[in-house]
C-alpha cells in the first residue's frame, strides 16, 4: 500500500538531489542582476551631478550662514527681601551684547574649587 505517487516521487527525489536549490539561487541571482540593471537605467534618466566649480560657495568670512558671533556680558541678579520668590517674569534679558571679547581676567575661574561630585571635597573655598 504505497500512497506516495511517482510525481511526488520524483520531486522528492529532485529536492533531495539539490537540484531545487541550484534552480533558486539562479532564479535569485537573474532577479538581483535585474534590478541592479533597473537601477543604473533609472540614474542614467535623472540630472547628472554639478561640477565642484558649479558648487555654492561658503561665504568669505569664517562664520556660517545666519550665524551671528557676539559675547554675552551678564547682566545683575535682582535682589529680593528673602521671603519673596523671584519669578522667572521678573527677570530680565540674558544681558548685553557685545562684539567685543571679554578679558582674559573676566574668562578664567575664580580659582575657587568646588570640588566634583562624589569627589569627597567640602565645596566652596577649600
Amino acid at each position: 500500500m504505497n500512497t506516495v505517487s511517482a510525481a511526488e516521487n520524483l520531486a522528492a527525489g529532485v529536492w533531495q538531489s539539490g537540484l531545487a536549490q541550484v534552480v533558486g539561487g539562479l532564479v535569485v541571482v537573474a532577479v538581483l542582476i535585474g534590478a541592479v540593471w533597473l537601477g543604473f537605467r533609472i540614474s542614467d534618466r535623472e540630472s547628472k551631478k554639478p561640477k565642484p566649480e558649479e558648487q555654492p560657495h561658503r561665504p568669505d568670512t569664517d562664520a556660517l550662514p545666519g550665524e551671528v558671533e557676539e559675547y554675552r556680558k551678564p547682566s545683575e541678579m535682582p535682589q529680593t527681601d528673602g521671603e519673596h520668590r523671584l519669578m522667572p517674569y521678573q527677570l530680565k534679558n540674558a544681558g548685553e551684547a557685545s562684539t567685543d571679547p571679554p578679558t582674559e581676567e573676566k574668562r578664567k575661574w575664580g580659582g575657587i574649587s568646588s570640588g566634583g561630585f562624589g569627589s569627597g571635597g567640602t565645596g566652596h573655598g577649600d
